[in-house]
């Protein structure tokens, strides 16, 4: 398990990856993480690309990615943390900014250690 914390809005949010989170994830939102982990990629290009550019993203980059599969995965994580936090939509309510492109890159390792094998190659 790897846990880690966010500042987000001015809140201190916790995070945690563990054994259960692809299974969380199906029964809240009846999609499979792996799936929707791989779409997360093209987010991450897309970042690295805005970041190396110096630029903003096009409407057309934009238009091609599902951020709600962030944000899904971001709820998992944080509900993983902390059983108190409310349903999705609501808890990304108590945010007045959910800074998308800064979060990202910080919940990547828990991500990864979310789909790690404990198998030696």
């Amino acid at each position: 398990m790897m846990e880690k914390t966010i500042p987000i809005d001015g809140k201190k949010v916790k995070f945690k990856s563990a054994g259960g989170n692809a299974l969380r994830y199906k029964m809240q939102f009846g999609r499979d993480f792996i799936v929707d982990i791989a779409k997360m990629n093209e987010l991450t290009k897309l970042q690295i690309k805005v970041q190396k550019g110096k630029r903003q993203p096009t409407y057309e980059e934009i238009k091609s990615l599902d951020t709600e599969v962030f944000f899904n995965i971001a709820w998992v994580l944080a509900k993983t943390a902390d059983d108190s936090i409310p349903e999705p939509l609501t808890w990304l309510d108590s945010f007045e900014a959910f800074p998308l492109m800064e979060i990202l890159p910080e919940l990547g390792p828990l991500i990864a250690a979310s789909m790690e094998t404990s198998k030696k190659k």
